[in-house]
């Protein structure tokens, strides 16, 4: 069966689905195949909680924040859901850049406020702090799955073509405004295709695009049980100085949030080990989550470090962790989205969406930065 489309989307993770839903939104024949049934753990798109985390001083990156706080509250209003929740987020440790990031912040209309140890500890009893707090209230927590299955409905409410269970086999470049793409039981002609793979795109692109290295990493984060139910938990970034005493077993910063049902998730942020996303075992690495319960253990004293629930996701990293979103002929390329980038997720899509109708995406962005 041979199928004709405009623009033709390939992953339905967070960042395919929002490319989706913004191509729908200005009335493009737009079709999204994802390789997995709705609700797979296979990527990086699934869970319940994400953190909506503003602390940043680029200006791209800070201009992508309050774009995508209006886009998530349209989606919400689309859908008729509830997909962020404004609890705030600590910031809190070593070697810090607070004060650029309260400055980049402010200038933008967001309220940082600066507070010592004791304040802290005072709102937040179950978390424990080492150095004074840049406290972001707009910040956030974000349902992952419930945002991944939103985007999509609201893609198909506007005409949407949404497949699951449908891998692309191979992509062929055709000429400028044509491109033919093949699956096991259909094949597609578009005059564009957005590749969101995530884990999987140096396998279908390489070749096809210059893409920077790509490392793909299973990272292992778990949720604790609640001992502390008296405060509203913010989310949480604790970094550190390597080398400082008492902080040896450290695998890296700690970021986490209160996943509601579910406990206080808690994680190393990309440094876990190196796999191939078609052969992963889903099991925290044992000398990294015994770690992890140290931390949880000495920083947590809300949440109890015995009795956790482990979990599994991917990290697809760029070089300097910048994403990539660029265009080369008729292929669009989103990728590389290091850790940090669900919260951009329907900013990402509009950039995705902008490179199909041939407009620039951020220079930071570039396949050749």
């Amino acid at each position: 069966m041979n199928t004709r489309v405009d623009t033709l989307v390939i992953g339905g993770g967070a960042m395919g689905s929002a490319a989706a839903w913004q191509l729908a939104r200005r009335g493009r024949d737009v079709t999204l195949l994802e390789r997995f049934e709705p609700g797979h753990t296979n990527g990086a798109s699934h869970g319940a909680s994400r953190n909506f985390n503003l602390s940043y001083s680029d200006p791209t990156y800070v201009a992508m924040l309050i774009e995508a706080l209006q886009l998530w509250r349209e989606l919400e209003d689309e859908t008729d859901t509830r997909l962020l929740e404004q609890v705030g987020l600590v910031n809190h440790g070593a070697g810090q850049p607070f004060a650029e990031v309260h400055a980049a912040l402010t200038a933008v209309g967001f309220d940082p406020e600066m507070l010592s140890v004791a304040a802290a500890a005072e709102r937040w009893p179950g978390i424990r702090f080492d150095t004074e707090v840049l406290y972001t209230p707009e910040a956030g927590r974000l349902n992952a799955n419930a945002s991944v299955a939103a985007l999509q409905a609201a893609a198909a409410a506007l005409g949407a073509r949404v497949e699951h269970g449908m891998p692309v086999t191979r992509i062929t470049v055709a000429g400028d405004d044509r491109v033919l793409v093949a699956t096991d039981t259909e094949q597609f002609e578009a005059r564009r295709v957005i590749v969101t793979l995530g884990a999987w795109t140096s396998s279908l692109l390489g070749g096809l695009l210059p893409l920077p290295k790509l490392v793909v990493t299973q990272e292992q984060p778990a949720h604790f049980a609640v001992l502390d139910t008296s405060f509203t938990w913010p989310g949480f970034n604790h970094g550190y100085r390597p080398g400082t005493a008492g902080y040896d077993y450290w695998r890296s910063p700690v970021y986490g949030m209160h996943t509601p049902g579910e406990g206080i998730k808690a994680g190393w942020h990309g440094v876990g080990p190196v796999v191939d996303p078609d052969h992963r075992d889903f099991t925290a690495e044992p000398e990294q989550l015994l770690a992890l319960r140290r931390y949880a253990r000495e920083w947590l004293p809300g949440a109890d470090a015995d009795s956790f629930v482990e979990i599994s996701c991917t990290y697809t990293t760029t070089p300097d962790s910048n994403f990539v979103l660029d265009r080369r002929g008729p292929v669009v390329v989103g990728a590389g989205f290091s850790g940090h980038g669900f919260k951009f997720t329907p900013t990402v899509g509009r950039i995705l969406a902008d490179l199909a109708d041939d407009l620039p995406a951020p220079p930071l962005f570039a396949l050749d930065r």
